[in-house]
Protein backbone atom coordinates (compact mmCIF):
# COMPACT_ATOMS: atom_id res chain seq x y z
CA UNK A 1 0.00 0.00 0.00
CA UNK A 2 1.30 3.51 -0.74
CA UNK A 3 1.94 5.93 2.07
CA UNK A 4 -0.37 8.90 2.49
CA UNK A 5 1.13 11.95 0.80
CA UNK A 6 3.64 14.46 1.92
CA UNK A 7 3.31 17.90 0.35
CA UNK A 8 4.06 16.41 -3.09
CA UNK A 9 2.80 12.91 -2.34
CA UNK A 10 0.28 10.53 -3.76
CA UNK A 11 -2.91 12.53 -3.31
CA UNK A 12 -1.26 15.56 -4.86
CA UNK A 13 -0.07 13.41 -7.78
CA UNK A 14 -3.57 12.02 -8.29
CA UNK A 15 -4.99 15.51 -8.23
CA UNK A 16 -2.76 16.83 -11.02
CA UNK A 17 -4.96 18.60 -13.52
CA UNK A 18 -7.39 19.86 -10.90
CA UNK A 19 -8.29 23.52 -11.14
CA UNK A 20 -9.40 24.71 -7.73
CA UNK A 21 -11.68 27.72 -7.65
CA UNK A 22 -10.95 30.55 -5.20
CA UNK A 23 -12.99 31.65 -2.21
CA UNK A 24 -14.95 32.87 -0.49
CA UNK A 25 -15.44 31.04 1.70
CA UNK A 26 -11.74 31.29 2.47
CA UNK A 27 -9.90 28.13 3.51
CA UNK A 28 -6.89 28.39 5.83
CA UNK A 29 -4.47 25.72 6.99
CA UNK A 30 -4.93 24.93 10.68
CA UNK A 31 -1.43 25.67 12.03
CA UNK A 32 -0.11 25.08 8.53
CA UNK A 33 -0.57 21.61 7.11
CA UNK A 34 -0.05 19.49 10.24
CA UNK A 35 -0.60 16.07 8.66
CA UNK A 36 2.35 16.55 6.30
CA UNK A 37 4.66 18.95 8.19
CA UNK A 38 5.18 19.96 11.84
CA UNK A 39 2.52 22.37 13.04
CA UNK A 40 3.22 26.07 13.53
CA UNK A 41 6.51 25.93 11.61
CA UNK A 42 7.60 27.77 8.49
CA UNK A 43 7.75 24.42 6.69
CA UNK A 44 4.14 23.72 7.66
CA UNK A 45 2.91 27.13 6.53
CA UNK A 46 4.71 26.74 3.20
CA UNK A 47 3.06 23.35 2.71
CA UNK A 48 -0.34 24.95 3.25
CA UNK A 49 0.34 27.68 0.71
CA UNK A 50 1.85 25.24 -1.80
CA UNK A 51 -1.31 23.12 -1.52
CA UNK A 52 -3.31 26.11 -2.78
CA UNK A 53 -4.92 27.28 0.46
CA UNK A 54 -5.84 30.93 0.86
CA UNK A 55 -3.68 31.25 3.95
CA UNK A 56 -3.17 29.74 7.39
CA UNK A 57 -3.94 30.03 11.10
CA UNK A 58 -1.05 30.29 13.55
CA UNK A 59 -0.77 30.55 17.34
CA UNK A 60 1.19 33.14 19.30
CA UNK A 61 2.62 32.95 22.80
CA UNK A 62 4.96 35.25 24.69
CA UNK A 63 8.52 34.16 25.44
CA UNK A 64 10.30 34.99 28.70
CA UNK A 65 11.58 38.21 27.12
CA UNK A 66 8.15 39.16 25.75
CA UNK A 67 8.68 38.17 22.11
CA UNK A 68 5.80 36.73 20.02
CA UNK A 69 6.72 33.12 19.17
CA UNK A 70 4.61 30.73 17.12
CA UNK A 71 3.53 27.93 19.47
CA UNK A 72 0.11 26.55 20.37
CA UNK A 73 0.68 24.88 23.73
CA UNK A 74 1.50 26.50 27.04
CA UNK A 75 4.25 23.89 27.41
CA UNK A 76 6.94 22.78 24.98
CA UNK A 77 6.95 18.99 25.22
CA UNK A 78 4.37 18.06 22.56
CA UNK A 79 5.84 19.94 19.61
CA UNK A 80 9.50 20.68 20.44
CA UNK A 81 12.61 19.16 22.00
CA UNK A 82 12.22 21.41 25.04
CA UNK A 83 10.52 20.89 28.39
CA UNK A 84 8.60 23.28 30.58
CA UNK A 85 6.52 26.39 30.02
CA UNK A 86 7.04 28.58 26.95
CA UNK A 87 7.02 31.63 29.22
CA UNK A 88 10.13 30.34 31.04
CA UNK A 89 12.28 30.31 27.88
CA UNK A 90 13.92 33.33 26.24
CA UNK A 91 13.80 33.87 22.49
CA UNK A 92 17.41 32.70 21.89
CA UNK A 93 16.72 29.56 23.93
CA UNK A 94 13.54 28.82 21.96
CA UNK A 95 15.39 29.30 18.67
CA UNK A 96 17.76 26.52 19.78
CA UNK A 97 14.96 23.94 20.08
CA UNK A 98 14.02 21.40 17.42
CA UNK A 99 10.38 21.90 16.41
CA UNK A 100 10.41 19.39 13.53
CA UNK A 101 12.44 16.28 14.34
CA UNK A 102 9.70 14.81 16.51
CA UNK A 103 7.34 14.91 13.51
CA UNK A 104 9.70 13.35 10.96
CA UNK A 105 13.45 13.09 10.52
CA UNK A 106 13.41 15.18 7.36
CA UNK A 107 12.16 18.14 9.42
CA UNK A 108 14.89 17.83 12.07
CA UNK A 109 16.29 21.24 12.91
CA UNK A 110 13.12 23.16 12.03
CA UNK A 111 13.04 26.00 14.54
CA UNK A 112 10.30 27.70 16.52
CA UNK A 113 9.38 30.73 14.36
CA UNK A 114 9.24 34.32 15.50
CA UNK A 115 6.03 36.02 14.34
CA UNK A 116 8.01 38.39 12.09
CA UNK A 117 9.24 35.38 10.08
CA UNK A 118 5.68 34.21 9.51
CA UNK A 119 4.62 37.64 8.27
CA UNK A 120 7.23 37.45 5.50
CA UNK A 121 5.70 34.34 3.90
CA UNK A 122 4.03 34.75 0.52
CA UNK A 123 2.09 32.63 -1.95
CA UNK A 124 4.18 31.17 -4.75
CA UNK A 125 2.48 33.72 -7.01
CA UNK A 126 3.81 36.49 -4.78
CA UNK A 127 0.51 37.43 -3.16
CA UNK A 128 -0.03 37.92 0.55
CA UNK A 129 -1.79 35.00 2.26
CA UNK A 130 -4.73 35.43 4.60
CA UNK A 131 -3.63 34.94 8.19
CA UNK A 132 -5.61 34.30 11.36
CA UNK A 133 -3.46 34.77 14.44
CA UNK A 134 -4.60 33.06 17.64
CA UNK A 135 -3.24 35.18 20.50
CA UNK A 136 -2.87 33.40 23.85
CA UNK A 137 -1.19 36.15 25.92
CA UNK A 138 -2.60 39.64 26.50
CA UNK A 139 0.95 40.91 27.06
CA UNK A 140 1.57 40.67 23.30
CA UNK A 141 -1.20 43.05 22.24
CA UNK A 142 0.77 46.31 22.45
CA UNK A 143 3.66 44.92 20.37
CA UNK A 144 1.26 43.41 17.81
CA UNK A 145 -0.56 46.73 17.42
CA UNK A 146 2.72 48.60 16.93
CA UNK A 147 3.79 46.23 14.16
CA UNK A 148 0.35 46.26 12.57
CA UNK A 149 0.27 50.03 12.10
CA UNK A 150 3.89 50.15 10.94
CA UNK A 151 3.36 47.58 8.18
CA UNK A 152 0.10 49.02 6.75
CA UNK A 153 -0.62 45.83 4.77
CA UNK A 154 -3.54 45.74 2.34
CA UNK A 155 -4.37 42.19 3.47
CA UNK A 156 -3.45 42.47 7.13
CA UNK A 157 -3.42 39.64 9.67
CA UNK A 158 -6.54 39.22 11.75
CA UNK A 159 -6.26 38.43 15.44
CA UNK A 160 -8.46 36.29 17.66
CA UNK A 161 -8.53 34.71 21.08
CA UNK A 162 -10.59 32.34 23.16
CA UNK A 163 -10.31 34.85 26.03
CA UNK A 164 -12.74 37.76 26.07
CA UNK A 165 -10.12 39.78 27.91
CA UNK A 166 -7.56 39.28 25.14
CA UNK A 167 -10.13 39.74 22.39
CA UNK A 168 -11.27 43.03 23.90
CA UNK A 169 -7.67 44.21 24.24
CA UNK A 170 -7.05 43.42 20.57
CA UNK A 171 -10.14 45.36 19.49
CA UNK A 172 -9.38 48.37 21.69
CA UNK A 173 -5.84 48.46 20.26
CA UNK A 174 -7.34 48.94 16.80
CA UNK A 175 -6.50 45.48 15.48
CA UNK A 176 -8.91 43.41 13.33
CA UNK A 177 -10.18 41.33 16.24
CA UNK A 178 -12.24 38.20 16.72
CA UNK A 179 -13.47 35.88 19.46
CA UNK A 180 -13.29 32.08 19.52
CA UNK A 181 -16.45 30.46 20.90
CA UNK A 182 -17.65 26.93 21.48
CA UNK A 183 -21.36 27.06 20.62
CA UNK A 184 -22.99 30.29 19.44
CA UNK A 185 -25.27 31.95 21.99
CA UNK A 186 -27.02 35.30 22.24
CA UNK A 187 -24.64 36.55 24.93
CA UNK A 188 -21.69 36.15 22.53
CA UNK A 189 -23.72 37.83 19.78
CA UNK A 190 -24.46 40.87 21.96
CA UNK A 191 -20.85 41.06 23.17
CA UNK A 192 -19.52 40.94 19.59
CA UNK A 193 -21.93 43.70 18.57
CA UNK A 194 -21.13 45.94 21.52
CA UNK A 195 -17.37 45.60 21.04
CA UNK A 196 -17.53 45.92 17.25
CA UNK A 197 -15.66 42.69 16.55
CA UNK A 198 -14.65 41.95 12.97
CA UNK A 199 -15.42 38.24 13.21
CA UNK A 200 -16.36 35.37 15.52
CA UNK A 201 -15.07 31.81 15.05
CA UNK A 202 -16.56 28.62 16.44
CA UNK A 203 -14.40 25.64 17.34
CA UNK A 204 -15.59 22.66 15.33
CA UNK A 205 -18.56 22.15 13.07
CA UNK A 206 -21.44 22.35 15.54
CA UNK A 207 -20.86 25.87 16.83
CA UNK A 208 -23.30 27.61 14.47
CA UNK A 209 -26.10 25.00 14.65
CA UNK A 210 -28.04 26.85 17.33
CA UNK A 211 -30.83 29.40 17.32
CA UNK A 212 -28.27 32.11 18.05
CA UNK A 213 -25.98 30.75 15.35
CA UNK A 214 -28.75 31.11 12.77
CA UNK A 215 -29.46 34.71 13.80
CA UNK A 216 -27.97 37.69 11.98
CA UNK A 217 -24.52 38.52 13.35
CA UNK A 218 -22.90 41.97 13.07
CA UNK A 219 -19.61 40.46 11.87
CA UNK A 220 -18.15 37.63 9.83
CA UNK A 221 -18.67 34.06 11.01
CA UNK A 222 -15.82 31.54 10.81
CA UNK A 223 -15.21 27.97 11.99
CA UNK A 224 -11.95 26.40 13.13
CA UNK A 225 -10.67 22.87 12.62
CA UNK A 226 -13.09 21.44 10.04
CA UNK A 227 -11.62 18.22 8.65
CA UNK A 228 -14.45 15.80 7.82
CA UNK A 229 -16.25 15.93 4.45
CA UNK A 230 -19.66 16.40 6.09
CA UNK A 231 -18.61 19.34 8.24
CA UNK A 232 -16.74 20.96 5.36
CA UNK A 233 -19.84 20.68 3.15
CA UNK A 234 -21.95 22.15 5.97
CA UNK A 235 -19.56 25.09 6.21
CA UNK A 236 -19.63 25.64 2.45
CA UNK A 237 -23.44 25.72 2.50
CA UNK A 238 -23.75 27.67 5.75
CA UNK A 239 -22.76 31.17 4.69
CA UNK A 240 -19.47 31.26 6.60
CA UNK A 241 -16.77 33.71 5.58
CA UNK A 242 -14.17 30.98 5.96
CA UNK A 243 -12.80 28.11 8.00
CA UNK A 244 -9.53 26.44 8.90
CA UNK A 245 -8.69 22.82 8.19
CA UNK A 246 -5.95 20.22 8.51
CA UNK A 247 -7.11 18.64 5.22
CA UNK A 248 -6.19 21.10 2.43
CA UNK A 249 -6.79 18.80 -0.55
CA UNK A 250 -10.19 17.68 0.74
CA UNK A 251 -11.43 21.18 1.53
CA UNK A 252 -10.25 22.71 -1.75
CA UNK A 253 -11.82 19.95 -3.84
CA UNK A 254 -15.18 20.29 -2.07
CA UNK A 255 -15.17 24.09 -2.40
CA UNK A 256 -14.44 23.79 -6.10
CA UNK A 257 -17.21 21.21 -6.54
CA UNK A 258 -19.70 23.39 -4.64
CA UNK A 259 -18.95 26.40 -6.82
CA UNK A 260 -18.90 24.32 -10.01
CA UNK A 261 -22.25 22.64 -9.35
CA UNK A 262 -23.89 25.93 -8.37
CA UNK A 263 -22.56 27.76 -11.43
CA UNK A 264 -23.37 25.00 -13.91
CA UNK A 265 -26.86 24.11 -12.74
CA UNK A 266 -27.99 26.98 -10.55
CA UNK A 267 -28.79 24.43 -7.84
CA UNK A 268 -28.66 25.22 -4.11
CA UNK A 269 -25.29 24.97 -2.32
CA UNK A 270 -23.67 21.54 -2.12
CA UNK A 271 -24.84 19.92 1.12
CA UNK A 272 -23.54 16.37 0.65
CA UNK A 273 -20.06 15.09 0.02
CA UNK A 274 -19.62 12.79 -3.00
CA UNK A 275 -18.32 10.16 -0.55
CA UNK A 276 -19.89 8.86 2.66
CA UNK A 277 -19.06 5.96 4.95
CA UNK A 278 -19.51 4.82 8.53
CA UNK A 279 -16.89 4.54 11.26
CA UNK A 280 -14.96 1.30 11.75
CA UNK A 281 -15.41 -0.04 15.26
CA UNK A 282 -12.37 -1.47 17.04
CA UNK A 283 -13.12 -4.38 19.35
CA UNK A 284 -10.95 -6.52 21.58
CA UNK A 285 -11.33 -10.29 21.64
CA UNK A 286 -14.56 -10.95 23.53
CA UNK A 287 -14.58 -7.45 25.00
CA UNK A 288 -17.18 -4.95 23.72
CA UNK A 289 -15.23 -2.05 25.22
CA UNK A 290 -12.14 -2.90 23.18
CA UNK A 291 -8.87 -4.66 23.95
CA UNK A 292 -5.29 -3.37 23.89
CA UNK A 293 -4.78 -3.37 20.10
CA UNK A 294 -5.78 -0.65 17.59
CA UNK A 295 -6.45 -3.08 14.74
CA UNK A 296 -9.19 -5.21 13.22
CA UNK A 297 -10.92 -6.56 10.14
CA UNK A 298 -13.85 -4.68 8.63
CA UNK A 299 -16.39 -4.95 5.83
CA UNK A 300 -16.48 -1.38 4.53
CA UNK A 301 -19.18 0.25 2.40
CA UNK A 302 -18.55 3.65 0.81
CA UNK A 303 -21.40 5.52 -0.88
CA UNK A 304 -20.10 7.23 -4.04
CA UNK A 305 -22.44 9.80 -5.59
CA UNK A 306 -22.11 11.88 -8.73
CA UNK A 307 -23.43 15.43 -8.12
CA UNK A 308 -22.49 16.57 -11.62
CA UNK A 309 -24.60 17.07 -14.73
CA UNK A 310 -22.09 14.92 -16.65
CA UNK A 311 -21.18 11.24 -16.65
CA UNK A 312 -18.26 10.80 -14.24
CA UNK A 313 -15.51 8.21 -14.50
CA UNK A 314 -14.28 7.43 -10.99
CA UNK A 315 -10.96 5.79 -10.05
CA UNK A 316 -10.93 4.36 -6.50
CA UNK A 317 -8.03 3.78 -4.14
CA UNK A 318 -7.43 3.24 -0.41
CA UNK A 319 -4.48 5.23 0.92
CA UNK A 320 -2.62 4.48 4.14
CA UNK A 321 -1.39 7.25 6.40
CA UNK A 322 -0.05 5.19 9.28
CA UNK A 323 0.24 1.50 10.09
CA UNK A 324 -0.24 -1.49 7.78
CA UNK A 325 -3.50 -2.41 6.03
CA UNK A 326 -4.64 -4.85 3.36
CA UNK A 327 -7.55 -4.16 0.98
CA UNK A 328 -9.54 -6.80 -0.87
CA UNK A 329 -12.57 -6.79 -3.15
CA UNK A 330 -12.58 -3.11 -4.11
CA UNK A 331 -13.42 -2.14 -7.71
CA UNK A 332 -10.75 0.03 -9.30
CA UNK A 333 -13.09 2.13 -11.47
CA UNK A 334 -16.74 3.17 -11.66
CA UNK A 335 -18.85 5.06 -14.17
CA UNK A 336 -21.67 7.12 -12.71
CA UNK A 337 -24.50 8.82 -14.59
CA UNK A 338 -25.53 12.33 -13.47
CA UNK A 339 -27.02 12.07 -9.98
CA UNK A 340 -26.27 8.33 -9.74
CA UNK A 341 -25.10 6.69 -6.51
CA UNK A 342 -23.23 3.42 -6.09
CA UNK A 343 -22.11 1.66 -2.94
CA UNK A 344 -18.53 0.38 -3.09
CA UNK A 345 -17.81 -2.64 -0.90
CA UNK A 346 -14.36 -3.70 0.25
CA UNK A 347 -12.65 -5.65 3.01
CA UNK A 348 -10.05 -3.82 5.09
CA UNK A 349 -7.77 -5.48 7.63
CA UNK A 350 -4.79 -4.30 9.65
CA UNK A 351 -4.07 -1.51 12.09
CA UNK A 352 -1.49 0.69 13.75
CA UNK A 353 0.00 1.11 17.19
CA UNK A 354 -1.80 4.35 17.98
CA UNK A 355 -4.99 6.26 17.08
CA UNK A 356 -4.82 8.80 14.29
CA UNK A 357 -3.64 8.57 10.72
CA UNK A 358 -6.67 6.53 9.67
CA UNK A 359 -6.77 5.07 6.14
CA UNK A 360 -8.50 7.14 3.46
CA UNK A 361 -10.80 6.11 0.62
CA UNK A 362 -9.94 8.32 -2.37
CA UNK A 363 -11.98 8.75 -5.57
CA UNK A 364 -10.69 10.64 -8.59
CA UNK A 365 -13.64 12.02 -10.60
CA UNK A 366 -13.04 12.74 -14.29
CA UNK A 367 -15.84 14.04 -16.51
CA UNK A 368 -16.33 15.43 -20.00
CA UNK A 369 -13.97 14.87 -22.92
CA UNK A 370 -12.98 18.44 -23.50
CA UNK A 371 -14.21 18.23 -27.10
CA UNK A 372 -16.16 21.05 -28.73
CA UNK A 373 -19.42 19.10 -28.70
CA UNK A 374 -19.00 17.84 -25.17
CA UNK A 375 -19.75 19.48 -21.89
CA UNK A 376 -17.08 21.02 -19.71
CA UNK A 377 -14.13 18.81 -18.80
CA UNK A 378 -13.06 18.53 -15.21
CA UNK A 379 -11.06 16.47 -12.75
CA UNK A 380 -11.34 16.49 -8.96
CA UNK A 381 -10.07 14.21 -6.23
CA UNK A 382 -12.31 13.54 -3.22
CA UNK A 383 -11.54 11.49 -0.14
CA UNK A 384 -13.19 10.32 3.05
CA UNK A 385 -11.40 8.97 6.14
CA UNK A 386 -12.09 5.40 7.25
CA UNK A 387 -12.19 6.38 10.90
CA UNK A 388 -11.61 3.82 13.63
CA UNK A 389 -13.38 4.27 16.94
CA UNK A 390 -14.32 2.46 20.13
CA UNK A 391 -17.66 2.22 21.85
CA UNK A 392 -18.59 1.42 25.45
CA UNK A 393 -21.85 1.24 27.41
CA UNK A 394 -22.22 2.50 30.97
CA UNK A 395 -24.62 1.46 33.70
CA UNK A 396 -24.65 0.64 37.39
CA UNK A 397 -22.12 -2.17 36.85
CA UNK A 398 -18.50 -1.10 36.60
CA UNK A 399 -17.08 -1.38 33.08
CA UNK A 400 -13.37 -2.05 32.58
CA UNK A 401 -11.58 -0.27 29.73
CA UNK A 402 -8.24 -1.69 28.60
CA UNK A 403 -5.68 0.91 27.58
CA UNK A 404 -4.09 0.57 24.16
CA UNK A 405 -0.71 -1.12 23.83
CA UNK A 406 1.07 1.56 21.80
CA UNK A 407 4.57 0.07 21.90
CA UNK A 408 5.84 -3.52 22.26
CA UNK A 409 6.96 -2.98 25.86
CA UNK A 410 3.75 -1.36 27.14
CA UNK A 411 2.45 -3.41 30.11
CA UNK A 412 -1.29 -3.98 30.62
CA UNK A 413 -3.14 -0.94 31.95
CA UNK A 414 -6.82 -0.23 32.54
CA UNK A 415 -9.44 2.22 33.73
CA UNK A 416 -13.04 1.82 34.87
CA UNK A 417 -16.25 3.72 34.19
CA UNK A 418 -19.43 3.53 36.25
CA UNK A 419 -22.70 5.40 36.14
CA UNK A 420 -24.83 6.41 39.12
CA UNK A 421 -27.83 8.39 37.92
CA UNK A 422 -26.46 11.28 35.87
CA UNK A 423 -23.04 11.03 37.49
CA UNK A 424 -20.21 9.27 35.66
CA UNK A 425 -17.11 8.13 37.54
CA UNK A 426 -13.90 7.43 35.61
CA UNK A 427 -10.98 5.93 37.54
CA UNK A 428 -7.57 4.35 37.05
CA UNK A 429 -7.64 0.63 37.84
CA UNK A 430 -4.14 -0.40 36.72
CA UNK A 431 -1.61 2.35 35.97
CA UNK A 432 0.73 0.03 34.09
CA UNK A 433 3.59 0.93 36.42
CA UNK A 434 3.31 4.69 35.98
CA UNK A 435 3.57 7.10 38.92
CA UNK A 436 2.29 10.67 39.45
CA UNK A 437 -0.78 9.65 37.46
CA UNK A 438 -3.13 12.29 36.06
CA UNK A 439 -6.46 11.33 34.45
CA UNK A 440 -7.63 12.85 31.17
CA UNK A 441 -11.29 12.55 30.11
CA UNK A 442 -13.04 13.93 27.05
CA UNK A 443 -16.85 14.06 26.99
CA UNK A 444 -18.27 15.84 23.94
CA UNK A 445 -16.37 19.16 23.76
CA UNK A 446 -15.53 19.20 27.47
CA UNK A 447 -12.16 18.09 28.83
CA UNK A 448 -11.53 17.02 32.43
CA UNK A 449 -8.30 16.47 34.36
CA UNK A 450 -7.95 14.82 37.76
CA UNK A 451 -5.85 12.52 39.89
CA UNK A 452 -6.87 8.87 40.22
CA UNK A 453 -10.60 9.50 39.83
CA UNK A 454 -12.80 11.98 37.95
CA UNK A 455 -16.53 12.51 38.41
CA UNK A 456 -18.59 14.35 35.81
CA UNK A 457 -22.22 14.96 35.02
CA UNK A 458 -23.94 13.38 32.06
CA UNK A 459 -26.48 15.41 30.04
CA UNK A 460 -30.07 15.09 31.25
CA UNK A 461 -31.09 13.59 27.91
CA UNK A 462 -28.22 11.06 27.81
CA UNK A 463 -30.58 8.06 27.79
CA UNK A 464 -32.52 9.57 24.87
CA UNK A 465 -29.42 9.72 22.68
CA UNK A 466 -29.10 6.33 20.98
CA UNK A 467 -25.82 7.32 19.30
CA UNK A 468 -24.35 8.32 22.66
CA UNK A 469 -21.69 10.96 23.31
CA UNK A 470 -18.15 11.57 22.11
CA UNK A 471 -15.95 10.05 24.81
CA UNK A 472 -12.39 9.10 25.50
CA UNK A 473 -10.31 8.59 28.61
CA UNK A 474 -6.70 7.94 29.50
CA UNK A 475 -4.00 8.95 31.91
CA UNK A 476 -0.43 10.14 31.90
CA UNK A 477 2.35 9.47 34.35
CA UNK A 478 6.06 8.81 34.68
CA UNK A 479 7.85 5.51 34.18
CA UNK A 480 10.19 4.46 36.95
CA UNK A 481 13.36 6.50 36.57
CA UNK A 482 11.94 8.49 33.65
CA UNK A 483 11.60 12.26 33.38
CA UNK A 484 9.04 12.58 30.58
CA UNK A 485 5.34 11.83 30.97
CA UNK A 486 3.88 8.80 29.18
CA UNK A 487 0.29 8.76 27.87
CA UNK A 488 -1.92 5.66 28.05
CA UNK A 489 -5.38 5.89 26.45
CA UNK A 490 -8.45 3.84 25.64
CA UNK A 491 -9.01 5.17 22.13
CA UNK A 492 -8.78 8.19 19.86
CA UNK A 493 -9.41 11.83 20.65
CA UNK A 494 -6.65 12.35 23.24
CA UNK A 495 -4.78 14.62 23.50
CA UNK A 496 -6.99 17.35 22.12
CA UNK A 497 -4.35 18.75 19.77
CA UNK A 498 -2.83 16.97 16.78
CA UNK A 499 -3.92 13.92 14.81
CA UNK A 500 -4.98 11.41 17.44
CA UNK A 501 -8.05 9.97 15.79
CA UNK A 502 -11.69 10.51 16.60
CA UNK A 503 -13.11 10.03 20.10
CA UNK A 504 -15.05 6.90 20.95
CA UNK A 505 -18.71 6.72 21.87
CA UNK A 506 -20.24 6.45 25.34
CA UNK A 507 -23.75 4.97 25.33
CA UNK A 508 -26.38 4.12 27.90
CA UNK A 509 -26.59 0.40 28.64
Amino acid sequence: MPEYPSGAGFLADLALGEKHLPGPPWILGQRGSPFVAPENTLAGFREALDAGLDGFLCNLRASLDGEPVVLADERLERTTSGQGAVADWSLPQLFGLDAGGGFARRFAGESVPHFDEVLELEHSSGGTPRRLVFVHDASLVEELARGFFQRQEALAPRYLSRSREVSEALALAGLPAGLVIGVANFDDLAWARDLGLDFVASEGSAGWRTEAGRAEWPCERWALGLDGPKEICAALAGGLAGFSTREPQRALALRTLAQWVSAESGTPPLKQSPLETSALEVFGAGDPAGGPDWSGRWDVAVLVRNPLAEVARVACRVLVRRGAFEVQGMPQTLELAPGEEQRVHLQLSGGSWSPGGDPVFAALFDWGSGGQSAGAHGRLLFDVPLRRLRRTHVGVLTQRLDMLRESPDDPPASMTVRRQGQRLTVAVENSGGLSEVEILVRLEDRHFVGNNRVQLKLPEDFDARPAGLDFCCGFRGRKQGGAAFVLRRWGGGLPREGDHGVPGRLQSS
